[in-house]
């Protein structure tokens, strides 16, 4: 199904669905095949079968449950986002605990954020159209308080040899954007802290993400956590 606009139509946003759980996943087509510009290229019950679909239909969004049996979310995100093929399929984890290890690590192989399967349905659909639009980071607000949580817990998050060194590759000002794309702030919100346009913002996030590697915001805010840009705190 497309969305006409002008007179050129719309391409619908291919959904790609992972779950053990038949009937949540049943739950999730009919949400996304009421929307006129969505629709549902797959359904998978582990994470092979969702990296076998990825390759074989191309989604724009995969919506990737975490835990599940044989090859789970991980790493099956892990497979996907190091696979030059489907380097703009965008994976969205879904979860049901609100801190998680695998979350973490999950951002660091390449998602583009993650979502509570608690979530009502006008997030989800949100969150699917924002990945797909390459906007990638789902919830700063919560995926920095994920990741804060989690390091100062003392988890298993270890920071790649020479992490601060890849900071060195960035001028001052992408530093300051940063720390404010770390804190969960927005191109605009970012714009009016420093007085510039968001569109100078998009540029500078846009540098950062090419120097670093990144694929996302998302990245961008666990390489702020890793290198020692910004610390968690406790709280």
């Amino acid at each position: 199904m497309t969305v006409p606009s002008g007179d050129r139509p719309v391409r619908p946003i291919r959904v790609l669905l992972a779950d053990d759980q038949a009937l949540l996943r049943s739950a999730f087509r009919v949400l996304v095949d009421s929307e006129p510009d969505m629709e549902v290229v797959g359904e998978a019950a582990d994470g092979a079968e969702a990296l076998e679909l990825a390759r074989a239909q191309a989604p724009d969004v995969v919506l990737m449950d975490i835990r599940m049996p044989g090859t789970d979310g991980l790493a099956a995100t892990r497979a996907i986002c190091s696979d030059r093929a489907l380097a703009e399929v965008r994976v969205v984890m879904l979860t049901t605990f609100e801190v998680d290890e695998y979350v973490v690590q999950s951002l660091r192989a390449g998602a583009s954020g993650f979502l509570g399967k608690g979530a009502e349905p006008e997030e989800l659909l949100a969150a699917i159209r924002i990945a797909a639009a390459g906007e990638a980071l789902l919830s700063p607000a919560a995926t920095k308080g994920l990741i804060a949580k989690f390091l100062a817990q003392g988890g298993e998050y270890d920071r790649p040899a020479g992490s601060a060194v890849r900071l060195d590759v960035l001028t001052g000002r992408e530093r300051e954007v940063l720390v404010q794309v770390a804190g969960g702030l927005s191109n605009d919100e970012i714009g009016e802290r420093l007085t510039v346009s968001p569109l100078t913002v998009k540029t500078h996030v846009n540098r950062a993400m090419a120097k670093l590697g990144a694929r996302d915001r998302a990245q961008l805010v666990v390489i702020a956590y890793e290198t020692g840009l910004v610390r968690p705190r406790g709280d």
